[in-house]
């Protein structure tokens, strides 16, 4: 079949894909969305980890509901969590009633202004930046709204350069890690979310102020697990058509597995990869599980 070319939204820069976004939703979103106190934002960069954006969301929704899997199940998850920078998210967004649970994957830089007069919060996951790549490179492949990359080396190259879709991810972790320090961010690591999902739920409800018992936090555990969600239709992209997502290309929830990307690089891009990650995280003084 032939491909059709992409065209690619442009906003401040950076590409974003055409099905969801337009120029006016990106820059309502960053000039005139109106943050609220009581939001909660969650953002990523695409592709941290299992949609970590989609099981950051179901976290969210179930600690809500105080481990009740109810709405969960009932509703769909971009209706729960809308994606407010999109389209159809920010009609969504601007009549969800407060408190709302946002998600996008905005860099730091076009952010709604509203935020930092505001004390909304924001949870931010990051991830192996090289299971990142591996992970875009396949969802780029599945899904219409991505050009098809012709291969991973020239796709690792985009990546490397900061030429993706959503922009450079060196610069989004940059840009989000400045607020690493005020009370109202809270990051994550997709890994340590992977390895110890308990103590991760804990510390979000004590960073949202909500109050959880036990069994109300081993029921947000057992029903955000990847199985759940697997098996949720209301968090999978099963329902997402077709020509936005080609499901005979592959599985939306693909692997989760941390580490993937040593099936894919090869020794000398690995090498290039750890010495433009070793310049760009410069000065940020931090180090992450896959530092170690």
């Amino acid at each position: 079949p032939v491909t059709m070319p992409v065209h690619y939204v442009m906003y401040e820069g950076i590409k974003f894909p055409p099905a969801y976004n337009s120029e006016h939703s990106l820059s309502f979103a960053h000039n005139e969305f109106l943050v609220r106190d009581d939001d909660i934002f969650n953002v990523t960069y695409p592709k941290s980890g299992t949609r970590g954006t989609v099981w950051m969301t179901e976290i969210l929704s179930l600690i809500r509901s105080h481990g009740c899997p109810g709405w969960s199940q009932t509703v769909l998850n971009s209706d729960r969590m809308p994606w407010f920078s999109t389209r159809l998210g920010l009609e969504s967004a601007l009549s969800y009633p407060p408190p709302r649970l946002l998600t996008c994957h905005l860099p730091r830089h076009i952010f709604p202004k509203s935020f930092s007069h505001s004390s909304a919060k924001v949870i931010y996951t990051l991830r192996d930046p090289r299971d990142v790549v591996v992970s875009y490179y396949y969802f780029s492949k599945m899904c219409n709204s991505y050009e098809d990359p012709t291969s991973f080396e020239q796709f690792l190259r985009d990546f490397l350069n900061g030429e993706l879709p959503h922009g450079s991810w060196f610069e989004h972790v940059r840009g989000w890690m400045e607020m690493k320090d005020t009370e109202n961010f809270f990051f994550i690591t997709y890994e340590e979310r992977k390895q110890d999902l308990h103590s991760s739920v804990r510390r979000l409800c004590r960073f949202l102020g909500q109050d959880l018992d036990d069994d109300a936090i081993s029921s947000v555990v057992q029903n955000a697990s990847f199985t759940a969600m697997r098996e949720n239709p209301m968090c999978s992209s099963i329902l997402l058509p077709s020509d936005i997502m080609d499901q005979t290309k592959g599985q939306f929830l693909r692997k989760g597995i941390c580490g993937d990307w040593k099936n894919h690089f090869t020794v000398a891009q690995s090498e290039t990869f750890d010495r433009i990650y070793q310049d760009r995280m410069q000065g940020l003084n931090m180090t992450f599980p896959w530092d170690r």
